[in-house]
């Protein structure tokens, strides 16, 4: 009975909601977790699941070593979870509802800085998959895309002469982003070998960014693309997100229009945008502290 509710809730946010597989797996490793704790405790039904009993599942989890941040996720879980069964009819209360989640310490996103990114981008690509990486490391960081919407692009979401872009986010939610030039390039390059390999393997397909059997390139596939472009380029490890990152704190900086920040990252809430302000700030510090006569180490106290 557990189980098969599980099943109907993962079904629903797969179809209608779109979600990721990697975002479905996590739901389902929690709310796994969860009918394991209540099958052995004698919950064979969720509406039969009162507030103690989430509350004393979560403590269970606490004890045994969960950190904060698993721990809300955990609850986050368990309250969407509920709030579907409350829709479809099946409960009258959500049990986890009232539960707060633990504070966690806040981690600033890691962002490269300017001179870092260039040393990834600016370089001349030779055969068709270092175009192809290429294209993607500077669309990913001209628009700020996830690792999950540029693998999703199809050729109809790119309009290169007006520079923009039509991606679909979280929750099948859509948003328009611009295109920076050099990105545009880059793509340009792309797209020309991009029609011949599929011309060779005589198959067809809307996505823009293939592999080199013509089909859509996986989220595994750019991660370790772009590893290598790091090794080969004498760069730290740098993943698809610092490239999100990047743009943000970047577009920040130069702007400070929080707001266009949070429309072209495709953040429903811009409490998620406002991490970047202090990123910002941080960064703003470390100039302050090296400029400041009076921020120096070592200077001397008028006292």
């Amino acid at each position: 009975m557990l189980g098969t509710e599980i099943k109907v809730f993962l079904s629903y946010l797969e179809s209608v909601k779109q979600y990721s597989p990697h975002t479905l797996k996590g739901y389902q490793r929690d709310l796994e977790k969860l009918s394991q704790y209540l099958s052995t405790n004698d919950r064979q039904d969720w509406k039969n699941v009162n507030e103690h009993d989430i509350r004393t599942f979560i403590n269970n989890e606490r004890r045994r070593g969960l950190s904060p941040r698993s721990i809300q996720r955990l609850l986050s879980s368990c309250r969407t979870f509920y709030e579907h069964l409350l829709a479809e009819g099946k409960i009258k209360l959500n049990p986890a509802k009232n539960i707060v989640s633990p504070k966690s310490a806040q981690l600033l996103p890691k962002a490269m800085d300017a001179d870092l990114v260039q040393r990834l981008l600016d370089f001349k690509p030779k055969g068709m998959i270092e175009i192809r990486d290429k294209a993607i490391a500077e669309l990913l960081y001209s628009s700020g895309l996830r690792l999950s919407e540029i693998c999703k692009l199809d050729l109809e979401d790119l309009d290169l002469k007006e520079r923009t872009c039509v991606v679909t986010g979280k929750g099948n939610k859509t948003r328009i982003v611009p295109v920076g030039t050099k990105a545009v390039q880059s793509l340009r390059d792309w797209i020309i070998y991009r029609n011949e390999l599929l011309e060779s393997k005589e198959t067809q397909t809307n996505a823009i960014f293939l592999n080199n059997k013509g089909s859509r390139i996986s989220a595994r596939s750019i991660q370790l693309r772009l590893e290598k472009l790091c090794l080969k380029r004498g760069l730290p490890g740098i993943n698809p997100h610092m490239l999100r990152h990047s743009f943000a704190s970047h577009v920040l900086e130069s702007s400070g229009d929080l707001r266009a920040v949070q429309e072209m990252l495709g953040h429903s809430d811009i409490g998620t945008t406002q991490i970047y302000t202090k990123l910002d700030f941080q960064h703003l510090s470390k100039v302050y502290d090296k400029a400041h006569p009076r921020a120096k180490k070592g200077a001397k106290n008028d006292n």
